[in-house]
């Protein structure tokens, strides 16, 4: 296919995309997927979904980092079976999308829909949402300067996702590495794996609700978290006011993770940490930690190592629990829906759309874990 036409088919659907605690389950990596799967079957699968990365992260850079965070909470929860992106489901469970932990924080949703609606235009019920979210996580670190990595395709999409499955099951900012290396270990990820992952907060940013434990009243000796550079932390407090009940979680500012370099997928995020300029708790816990600290140090002083290591964890992410056989998933024909058998209807969804949540419960959330209303 031209040039001339895959642009005009991008045009095209930028136009349509505009249109209106349970048991944790030990994880599996599988290797079924094969690189170059569709290189018969849609052989510019991959470019499309390259170009329309790259077109939007040119016009929003949060798109890069925002991506490959969908990515791992799709994947961390039930495998990499794009069942974030489900707006409903069969089953009528709130969909994993609505949990507090996703909801209004997710950002690149846009770009997987202007991919999906192009390669669907081009190869009808060919490819996965599964491996578009994939690639696309894949072009968005490349796009913020990771070298480029392969990966496999094959995955089937889900037809379940379920809001309920995130609490206890998911890493949030408050936890510390004990807690985070169990929680990885359960998805078949190292301690390795975690430190590596995290330097995907090289690049992005926190809103301020998801560390002003660290800034405001953290404990009952000391107003501001004493592992904080003090004047980092003061410039946080000038940026973060300190929460009221009243706030809009929403309307919450969000602060660069990495102030040096904060559209580079580097290693600077490792600098930062030993300087004690980090936002998360979950970030500063991996300098803190005897286990995890050798690794920081190690990245800091190497981010050709740190790059490398990154495509290689990303790799081993985008294998968890697929679904590979027919009678396992489906080729969604819209990212955000199951597709239905012909008379098929699904029960009448009877949660609130986009809820609400007070200032507050967002920082609970947020700093404790993820709970169900």
């Amino acid at each position: 296919m031209s040039r001339l036409s895959m642009a005009m088919l991008f045009l095209l659907s930028l136009v349509l995309a505009a249109a209106p605690r349970i048991a944790v389950v030990e994880a599996v990596v599988v290797q079924g997927l094969q690189v170059g799967y569709y290189n018969h079957s849609c052989p510019e699968a991959e470019q499309v979904i390259r170009d329309v990365v790259e077109a939007e992260v040119s016009m929003d850079r949060n798109i890069a980092p925002g991506l490959i965070r969908i990515f791992f909470h799709d994947c961390f929860i039930t495998g990499c079976d794009a069942s974030i992106l489900l707006d409903e489901t069969p089953a009528g469970d709130v969909p994993e999308k609505e949990s507090s932990a996703n909801g209004f924080t997710l950002v690149g949703l846009h770009t997987i829909d202007v991919a999906k609606t192009t390669i669907e235009a081009m190869c009808p019920r060919t490819v996965s949402c599964a491996d578009i979210l994939a690639y696309a996580a894949r072009d968005a670190a490349v796009a913020a300067g990771l070298p480029s990595y392969e990966v496999g395709g094959g995955r089937r999409d889900g037809t379940h996702s379920r809001m309920d499955d995130l609490p206890g099951n998911f890493p949030v900012p408050g936890h510390t590495v004990p807690r985070l290396t169990e929680l990885f270990n359960s998805r078949g990820l190292s301690q390795e794996d975690l430190v590596t992952l995290s330097g995907a907060h090289s690049i992005g940013g926190a809103h301020c609700f998801m560390f002003s434990n660290r800034i405001y009243g953290f404990s009952k000796t000391s107003e501001i978290d004493p592992s904080l550079d003090p004047a980092f932390a003061e410039r946080l407090r000038k940026m973060c006011p300190r929460p009221n009940p009243d706030d809009n979680p929403e309307a919450a500012r969000k602060v660069p993770f990495d102030e040096r370099t904060s559209e580079k997928l580097d290693n600077v995020y490792y600098q930062e940490l030993l300087a004690r300029r980090s936002l998360l708790t979950s970030d500063n816990t991996l300098v803190q930690d005897p286990q995890t600290r050798p690794l920081v140090e190690r990245y800091a002083k190497d981010g050709a190592l740190f790059q490398k290591k990154f495509g290689e964890a990303m790799q081993k992410v985008s294998a968890l629990d697929v679904l590979l056989r027919p009678d396992q998933g489906q080729i969604r024909r819209n990212c955000h829906l199951v597709n239905k058998a012909r008379g098929q209807q699904f029960p009448m969804i009877r949660w609130p759309r986009a809820p609400k949540h007070p200032m507050l419960q967002m920082i609970n959330w947020f700093i404790r874990g993820f709970q169900q209303d």
